[in-house]
C-alpha cells in the first residue's frame, strides 16, 4: 500500500475514533495510537453526557467496537510516539509499543488472575478512589477487555520476586507471555491528526481549596467515576472512605480559571449535570452551585441549565473567587466567599466538588517537540491563525482535533475531527 493510503492518528478518544472510523470509510488505513491500555478517552469516565443525559458507555461502546473491529484500522494500545521525520505526504514515524505480556488472542477477559496478584497499588484510572492489581484492565466494560501486566509493578518483572507465578497459575488459557518485549514500530503515512485530549488542572496547587487535604473535597473527575454505576462504587454516591450519603454538597465553578487565563467552556455544563444526578440519587440532598461566571454556549445548554436551577440545585453568585477558602470542622466543610453584595458568606457542607479548570495534557510538549509543531501562549496544540476554524497546524500534513487543541465539548470535538479528516483527504494524489 502506497504511504499516502495511510493516516496516524495519535490518542483514541472520541475525536481520535471519530476520524479513525471516517478515514476507514474513505478507504484510507489507519494507525491508531493509544498510551494508555483502552479505548474512549475521558468520556468513558463519565456516567452521562450532557444536555440529553445519554449513557456515556452506550453512546462510545459501539465505537469502539467498531474500531476494534475494522480491517482497515491497526490499533496500537500502550503506545506513544517517538519519532517523526519526512513531510506532507510521506511521513517516516518511529513508535514504541510497551509489552502487555499478555496474549490477547489467547486472553477470554475473565480476570480470574486478578485477585491473585499480591501487589495492591492506587487504580489512577479510577483517580486513585479505590486500589488495583499490578495485573488488571484500568475499569470495567474497558476495551479492549484485555489486562496488562504493568512491568515496575510486577514482583517478577522488576526483580522483587521472580518465582512469582499467581497471575499465570490462575488463567486457564495459559494467556500470559512474560517473554514479550517492548519493541519499536516503524509506519509511513501521508498524515498525522492529534487527538490527545486533555488532563484536569491540579486543583491541590490552589492550597485555599483543601484539595488533598481534606476527605470531603473532590476534583469533577472523582466525582464522576464516584457516581459512575461501572466506578469504585458502582454508582453509589457515598463520602470518601465510608458508606455515608452526603447530606449537603457544594459545587464550586470556574476553580483555576484565573491560573490559566482562559474558560475552559465545559464546566458548567457539567457542574448542572452533577447537581441534576445528586437531585436524581439522593433527592433530599441540598445542593449548591457556586458561580462567578456562566458559560451556557449552545442554545440546549441554558435550558438544561435553567432547569437545574429550578429543581436541582440553589445557584449563589461569588464576587471574587480568589477570595474562596474551604477550611474543615470534624466532619464538616466550610466554604467561605463573598457574596453578591460583596460580603463576606459562607457554607457548612458534607462534600465540594471543584469544577476545575481543563489544561494540556502532561507530555504534550515532549509531543509537539517530536512533531516539531507550535503550541499556543496557553500549551495547547496551536493552529493557524490565519484560518477561521483552522484545524491545520504550524507543520503542514499535521492537523489537530479535540481537546488537544483547546477545552471543548464532546459535538465541538467531532466536528474537529471531521475537519481534520476532510484536510487529510484534500491530499494531492499523486
Amino acid at each position: 500500500m502506497n504511504t499516502s493510503d495511510k493516516v496516524l492518528i495519535i490518542g483514541s478518544g472520541v475525536a481520535g475514533m471519530d476520524a479513525a472510523l471516517m478515514l476507514s470509510k474513505a478507504g484510507k488505513k489507519v494507525i491508531l495510537v493509544e498510551k494508555l491500555a483502552l479505548t474512549g478517552g475521558k468520556t468513558i469516565k463519565n456516567e452521562e453526557t450532557y444536555p440529553n443525559l445519554d449513557c456515556s458507555t452506550c453512546l462510545v461502546a459501539p465505537i469502539q467496537q467498531e474500531i476494534l473491529q475494522d480491517s482497515n484500522i491497526e490499533l496500537l494500545t500502550l503506545s506513544t510516539v517517538e519519532k517523526v521525520d519526512g513531510y506532507e505526504g510521506n511521513f517516516n514515524v518511529t513508535i514504541n509499543k510497551v509489552a502487555r505480556y499478555i496474549n490477547a488472542e489467547a486472553c477470554l477477559g475473565c480476570h480470574m488472575c486478578y485477585d491473585p496478584c499480591p501487589v495492591v497499588i492506587k487504580n489512577e484510572w479510577e483517580e486513585n478512589l479505590i486500589d488495583r492489581k499490578a495485573v488488571y484492565v484500568p475499569c470495567t466494560g474497558a476495551l479492549p477487555n484485555v489486562p496488562r501486566v504493568q512491568a515496575e509493578h510486577c514482583l517478577k518483572l522488576n526483580g522483587q520476586d521472580e518465582s512469582c507465578s499467581k497471575c499465570v497459575d490462575a488463567c486457564m488459557f495459559a494467556a500470559f507471555d512474560f517473554s514479550q518485549k517492548d519493541e519499536k514500530v516503524d509506519v509511513e503515512v501521508s498524515g498525522i491528526i492529534v487527538a490527545t485530549g486533555y488532563e484536569l488542572l491540579d486543583v491541590a496547587e490552589i492550597e485555599e481549596l483543601g484539595y488533598g487535604k481534606f476527605k470531603g473535597v473532590y476534583t469533577s473527575l472523582e466525582f464522576e467515576r464516584l457516581f459512575a454505576s461501572n466506578g469504585p462504587t458502582e454508582g453509589a454516591l457515598t463520602l470518601r472512605g465510608s458508606d455515608v450519603s452526603p447530606e449537603t454538597i457544594a459545587i464550586i465553578h470556574c476553580v483555576g480559571r484565573d491560573k490559566t487565563g482562559y474558560c475552559s467552556s465545559v464546566c458548567c455544563m457539567s457542574s448542572s449535570k452533577h447537581a441534576h444526578f445528586i437531585k436524581h440519587k439522593l433527592p433530599d440532598v441540598k445542593i449548591y452551585n457556586i458561580y462567578s461566571d456562566l458559560c451556557l454556549a449552545d442554545k440546549t445548554y441554558q435550558k438544561f441549565n435553567d432547569k437545574v436551577s429550578k429543581e436541582s440545585s440553589e445557584f449563589i453568585f461569588q464576587t471574587d473567587r480568589n477570595k474562596m477558602k474551604i477550611t474543615e470542622t470534624g466532619d464538616k466543610l466550610s466554604v467561605s466567599y463573598v457574596n453578591k453584595e460583596e460580603k463576606e458568606d459562607s457554607l457548612t457542607v458534607d462534600m465540594v466538588v471543584l469544577a476545575s479548570a481543563l489544561v494540556p495534557p502532561k507530555n504534550i510538549e515532549e509531543l509537539t517537540n517530536i512533531l516539531d509543531i507550535e503550541r499556543d501562549e496557553f500549551g495547547f496544540i496551536a493552529v493557524e491563525p490565519h484560518k477561521i476554524g483552522s484545524v491545520e497546524t504550524s507543520r503542514a500534513g499535521i492537523f489537530v482535533a479535540g481537546c488537544a487543541e483547546g477545552p471543548k465539548d464532546i459535538q465541538s470535538s467531532v466536528l474537529q475531527a471531521e475537519a481534520a479528516v476532510a484536510g487529510i483527504l484534500s491530499f494531492p494524489v499523486e
